[in-house]
């Protein structure tokens, strides 16, 4: 079996977030392909497309124009396709409600964005590193916030 390619997706409007984000994924020691998006309704125009290929993992941002992170995590939630995907809350925010209502409508980890580049890295290769299968059945508010 080759290696396997893990497929990412990025809805984040913040140009200069987003280049940062291809950067650190392409410094971690995983094969993967990187789709991004500046906001909700080109993710989910992306992902409901007949002919898309499913990400193993969609990062969200929480602030963007058009369509948020939460409506997307709520339309994904409540779509029978794209129901399973495994959902990462990528944002800037660390208020309580915030991860508390993203807990709530079914994202899997919270992750603050990091404010350096090797701590971005540190972080992205640790979600990239997890396998959802299992971390998704004892999913809680312990391991829900990626503590670095």
């Amino acid at each position: 079996m080759g290696l396997q390619i893990m497929n990412i997706v990025l809805a984040d409007d913040d140009a200069d977030d987003r280049m940062l984000f291809e950067e650190a994924i392409g410094e971690i020691d995983i094969s993967t392909k990187l789709l991004m998006f500046n906001d909700g309704k080109q993710l989910l125009d992306h992902l409901l497309a007949p002919d898309a290929i499913l990400p193993e993992i969609v990062f969200l941002d929480l602030n963007m124009p058009v369509k948020d992170g939460m409506q997307c995590l709520k339309e994904i939630r409540e779509n029978e396709v794209l129901r399973n995907l495994c959902v990462a809350i990528y944002s800037t925010s660390s208020s309580e409600e915030d991860i508390e209502e993203t807990f709530v409508h079914g994202a899997n980890i919270y992750i603050n964005k990091p404010n350096s580049f090797s701590a971005l890295k540190k972080a992205l290769a640790r979600v990239l590193k997890i396998n959802w299968q299992y971390h998704t059945s004892a999913l809680n508010r312990d391991n829900f916030l990626l503590r670095l």
